[in-house]
């Protein structure tokens, strides 16, 4: 490990997590600063910015032709870098107005998931640069959310954890500061939302908005037969009949339900399965008796880690506040109190030399140069005219 690493590490004074579902910003010597809903609302005739995080979240489904909600995040990654600039230029200006330093977003941390491709990383890269970061830090996220779960992510011990996301849900196996072994699977709190939607269309004729949805997901993985069995009373539901278009209220039995998401949820099984089978034996000797850490916010929902633990016959815990864990980890790492193991840092004039940079490491066989081999990676953005001497504002134009 290098001092160099190091130096460069605790140097960042903003971290970032940009997730499909929150964009959470954590800046030293102010905490976290912004936590909200990764949308923002277009006017699509001015291209102007209506609404960010809450607000356009609010008016998702509600909006006339003219207005346009936009998520910029899918999946863990960026997916539309312009308007996920000007969600963070919005959420994160005025904010920073209260600090000392005048230069807060120049050195950034950031989180991308462990099997992010290049053109992945240079979207989160690029997406920073635009309000105004000179030079970007990757850390893959299962590394981050270790970390801020409180798992010996330094030592040589193996340790598991699941990141639950909004879409997706990612294994990895973690020690000594990289991912041994990871995989991804489509599941997350969307997909169990779509499932059920899905499912009460094809069996009852019923359309839900939105809001109906979520009380839902405790009937749908409540425990069941297991344990005490709470969530087994019938729940009435109120749609619009897909016939008629009428309102309608329909009674549903959760055990009926639950049918609609054992796919996924068979899904995630063989991921950990196949997780397993590709970790050293010492390494699952170590889960075996440490069991796996749930983190996300879809780690909440109820059932989840009875039915995981039910499947695996590992034990399995549900990290404390599961939802910060990435970006509480990102702190940790910032404020040097945990340090992952860090390769030499990979510097480039722009996002696409360091991505090649990384590639060629790959190809060669050496330590730290992609996704699952060192946790990071260092990547010189350019600087925007004038990004490195102002701190971002919200937009008041058009765009």
């Amino acid at each position: 490990m290098s001092s160099s690493s190091l130096e460069s590490l605790t140097r960042c004074s903003v971290a970032v997590d940009l997730g499909a579902a929150r964009t959470r910003v954590y800046a030293k010597g102010a905490g976290l600063i912004v936590d909200q809903p990764s949308v923002v609302a277009v006017n699509n005739h001015s291209g102007s910015l209506i609404a960010v995080g809450e607000a356009a979240e609010r008016m998702d489904g509600r909006t006339p032709q003219h207005i346009q909600v936009i998520r910029p995040v899918a999946n863990g990654h960026v997916v539309d870098i312009d308007m996920a600039r000007r969600m963070v230029r919005t959420l994160v200006g005025e904010k920073l107005h209260g600090l000392k330093r005048r230069r807060t977003m120049q050195r950034a941390l950031a989180t991308v998931p462990h099997d992010a491709d290049p053109l992945m990383r240079r979207a989160a890269v690029e997406t920073l640069a635009g309000v105004g970061a000179r030079h970007v830090e990757l850390v893959e996220t299962p590394i981050a959310a270790a970390i801020g779960s409180g798992l010996p992510v330094a030592h040589p011990e193996g340790a598991m954890v699941l990141v639950c996301g909004t879409t997706t849900t990612q294994v990895a196996v973690v020690s000594l500061g990289a991912v041994v072994a990871g995989g991804t699977v489509g599941l997350g709190g969307e997909t169990i939302h779509h499932s059920v939607v899905q499912y009460l269309r094809n069996r009852h004729e019923l359309l839900l908005p939105s809001q109906d949805v979520r009380p839902l997901h405790l009937a749908l993985l409540g425990s069941g037969g297991v344990g005490n069995g709470v969530y087994t009373h019938p729940i009435e539901v109120q749609g619009r009949d897909v016939v008629s278009g009428l309102a309608r209220t329909v009674t549903i039995d959760p055990e009926e339900v639950r049918g609609a998401i054992q796919t996924p949820l068979t899904g995630l099984m063989d991921t950990i399965r196949v997780v397993l089978h590709r970790c050293p034996p010492d390494l699952v000797a170590d889960l075996a008796e440490r069991g796996m850490v749930l983190a996300g916010g879809t780690a909440r929902l109820p059932g989840l880690a009875d039915q995981l633990r039910e499947h695996t016959g590992m034990a399995v815990q549900v990290a404390e506040e599961p939802e910060l864990c990435a970006v509480n980890g990102l702190a940790a790492m910032m404020a040097g109190r945990v340090m992952p193991y860090l390769a030499e840092p990979t510097v480039a004039g722009d996002a696409g030399a360091a991505a090649g940079a990384g590639a060629a490491h790959a190809q060669d066989g050496l330590p730290g140069s992609g996704p699952l081999a060192g946790g990071r990676e260092v990547i010189g953005a350019p600087d925007p005219v004038g990004a490195a001497d102002a701190v971002p504002v919200p937009e008041q134009d058009a765009g």
